[in-house]
């Protein structure tokens, strides 16, 4: 195992943890905005205003990219357990 396999590696590793968290971010982003926009326009400022449609919203995203999520990491990890024979030898 060579020094450009470990990288190759962990460069597939990050990006697949890129793609695995960016629906459940880019939705609380997204949805934090447009609340705090609302709260400032409005001059609410509720904590709980902020924080359940955000977690609504996640739930809505992993309920939607779930199967994706986890069809990416399965086809990941098999492709991890296959590079072994090579990377022994």
């Amino acid at each position: 195992m060579s020094d450009t396999d470990v990288i190759e590696i962990a460069m597939q590793t990050m990006t697949v943890a890129l793609k695995l968290s960016a629906p459940i971010l880019v939705t609380a982003l997204v949805v934090g905005f447009v609340i705090s926009l609302f709260q400032s326009m409005t001059q609410i400022q509720e904590f709980t205003l902020a924080f359940v449609p955000k977690v609504i919203a996640v739930g809505i995203a992993v309920l939607i990219s779930g199967n994706w999520m986890m069809h990416t990491l399965v086809n990941f990890t098999q492709d991890l357990f296959a590079m072994v024979p090579d990377l022994l030898s």
